[in-house]
């Protein structure tokens, strides 16, 4: 890998990480058409770790309050209906199943999920359910005859049951494609909470898992079919960068912009993957160098 290619590739995976549209498809999709070797499921991990400490960074004061009040519950039972001390609970349940099926599943990450034709599949299907949930999201907030017989919810109400849900949504994301946080923000706006609750749980619930996957990859980082080490870690830093950026964006874009742009898009581009792999234009392993 050049560094000009990690450059690249790290501009990727900061722009992509908190859209609903999947940074680990983008990052393989751009080597493909680059022409470039698929940089490998440990780069993709090792630079998501960038783009978790933007998290740590831009809710330092919520992790801060959910971190201090978990622990205190530990030994002051008074506590342990506190709604930060029980985030941090529903954050370790909801990482539950991604760190399971992360662990069953991951010959096949690093293998078949990487073809582009389940790629292609999982951006139309995921845009799909994103598309119907806020579509009735929407709905809510619009009133009508069809108006839901109660509001949707704010992150306070979360069960462990939901967090539990979330967590299962979350999983669905080690298939290239179908993106962590669209996972989630459909599964939370299904379960009827806000998109502003759906998208700040998902950023919370993300940065466990993220980062313990990054630091499990550590040791393949450099070896046999995965980039460099140096290139790797420049463009951490530049998805740190321009994901802290994303994510100012885009938690201000929730609060009153529908998802559809973001639906339309993840469509449009895996129809336009299925025409080229159908045509012979595209291998479905173009770049997969692993």
């Amino acid at each position: 890998m050049s560094w000009f290619e990690s450059f690249i590739l790290g501009l990727v995976q900061g722009l992509t990480e908190f859209l609903p549209i999947s940074s680990s498809a983008h990052l393989r999709l751009t080597a493909a058409f680059a022409g470039w070797t698929d940089p490998g499921p440990a780069f993709t991990a090792i630079t998501q770790i960038g783009t978790e400490t933007a998290v740590l960074i831009y809710f330092r004061k919520d992790i801060a309050r959910i971190v201090s009040a978990w622990f205190r519950s530990l030994t002051d039972r008074s506590l342990r209906g506190d709604h930060d001390a029980r985030m941090g609970w529903l954050v370790i349940v909801g990482s539950i199943p991604i760190g399971v099926l992360g662990i069953v599943l991951k010959h096949q990450i690093d293998t078949s999920f990487r073809d582009l034709r389940v790629i292609a599949t999982t951006l139309v299907a995921m845009g799909v359910v994103l598309g119907v949930a806020d579509r009735l999201a929407a709905r809510d907030a619009s009133g009508g005859r069809h108006r839901a017989v109660r509001e949707r919810k704010p992150l306070q109400e979360l069960s462990t049951r939901d967090g539990l849900i979330y967590g299962m949504c979350q999983a669905m994301a080690l298939i290239p494609g179908v993106s962590r946080s669209g996972a989630t923000i459909s599964g939370g706006l299904l379960m009827g909470y806000t998109r502003e609750a759906a998208a700040r749980y998902s950023f919370l619930l993300a940065v466990p898992a993220v980062l313990a996957s990054g630091v499990f990859e550590l040791k393949d980082a450099g070896g046999a079919g995965q980039a460099p080490m140096a290139p790797t870690l420049l463009a951490t830093v530049i998805a740190f960068a321009v994901g802290y950026a994303v994510i100012a964006w885009f938690m201000r874009f929730i609060s009153s912009k529908s998802f559809m742009p973001f639906v339309v898009y993840r469509v449009l581009l895996g129809t336009a993957l299925f025409a080229l792999v159908g045509a012979g234009s595209l291998s479905p392993e173009a770049g997969d160098g692993l």
